[in-house]
């Protein structure tokens, strides 16, 4: 017994995963994803405010992106596993059970990613998008890290079996065991891995960003080349992958390779367009006063050409004379 203790990671049981409160059940998977949003919201808005954002920006944007990035997740994830809800004797509120697990990271991303540019374009904030998703690199990392607590919570997320002192106890009963393999078989612990590859990026973006001071998205496109390299290893070798898949790959590894080039893309796009410090958080012609108000100062500031910001819609809107001349 104490072998089989030492040699492996034991799964959580049933009771693990939910407790009763009064009439309510109360999933341990929602609080560890709610853990990470609000632990995301936290860090992003120590770091805009550091960068003269307004105090409060950040929860409105939260109330933008969190709701589009869960529906969106649930709704990559139950798109690329379609066989899990839709078969002769479903029930198809399965397909909004995402307490039970079942939540794309990529859907999130995407999203999370239009909610946001929604929260900046509107007149009220008038965030830049990219230095929003600059600050939020690390908290979004942590996030991540802590919603995976919730994948081994629900016993999801392994990989393919392996005899490594770390393998990870499924029940046979799990519905993603393979068929054939004998009870007892040890899965790679998926869930570890990206928590520990999240938490080393952490630290890797940090100390480039304290170092070279990445900005206008350059420090967002690292991390997306970051996560979506790790990414498309994890997946790789994970039991259950998605069902769509071009040329053998499975579609959450082609989303991963695509996270990486967007990740590229955007900081040699970037790198190009913007060679000076980044002037504020906000759009040109909008700063936040001492009084909490986003007030308009186009009249006191030079006519530009354009803003040179890369937008979500692939338009540009940024400062490419302001960065010129190094402002």
């Amino acid at each position: 017994m104490l072998e089989a203790v030492v040699s492996s990671i034991p799964s959580p049981g049933p009771a693990w995963q939910s407790f009763k409160l009064g009439p309510l059940t109360i999933h341990l998977y929602a609080l560890l994803i709610l853990a990470g949003i609000v632990a995301a919201a936290w860090w992003t808005h120590v770091r805009l405010t550091k960068r003269g954002g307004e105090p409060g920006v950040t929860m409105d944007v939260v109330l933008w992106t969190v709701p589009l990035g869960i529906v969106v997740a649930r709704f990559y994830h139950v798109f690329t596993h379609p066989h899990d809800y839709f078969y002769s004797g479903a029930n198809l509120w399965n397909v909004f059970a995402i307490w039970d697990g079942g939540n794309a990271i990529f859907g999130a991303l995407i999203g999370g990613a239009i909610g946001l540019w929604l929260a900046c374009v509107t007149p009220k904030h008038k965030l830049r998008f990219m230095s929003f998703a600059d600050a939020l690199v690390p908290g979004l990392l942590l996030a991540q890290s802590v919603g995976r607590l919730g994948n081994y919570v629900n016993n999801e997320l392994f990989g393919l079996p392996t005899t490594l002192p770390w393998g990870l106890q499924i029940s046979t009963s799990n519905k993603a065991f393979p068929a054939g393999l004998p009870a007892g078989t040890l899965f790679h612990p998926l869930f570890l891995y990206e928590i520990v590859w999240n938490c080393l990026g952490i630290l890797v973006l940090l100390l480039i960003e304290r170092k070279y001071k990445p900005r206008w998205g350059i420090f967002f496109g690292m991390y997306l080349v970051w996560y979506g390299a790790g990414r498309s290893y994890l997946e790789s070798i994970r039991i259950d992958p998605s069902e769509f898949g071009f040329l053998g790959i499975p579609s959450n590894v082609w989303a991963a390779f695509g996270a990486v080039a967007l990740g590229i893309v955007i900081i040699i796009v970037q790198s190009r367009r913007h060679h000076g410090a980044e002037p504020s958080v906000y759009r040109r012609g909008y700063e936040w006063s001492p009084a909490g108000d986003v007030v308009d100062s186009k009249k006191s500031e030079p006519a530009e050409k354009n803003d040179g910001e890369l937008s979500v819609a692939g338009d540009v809107s940024g400062e490419a004379k302001a960065t010129s001349s190094g402002s």
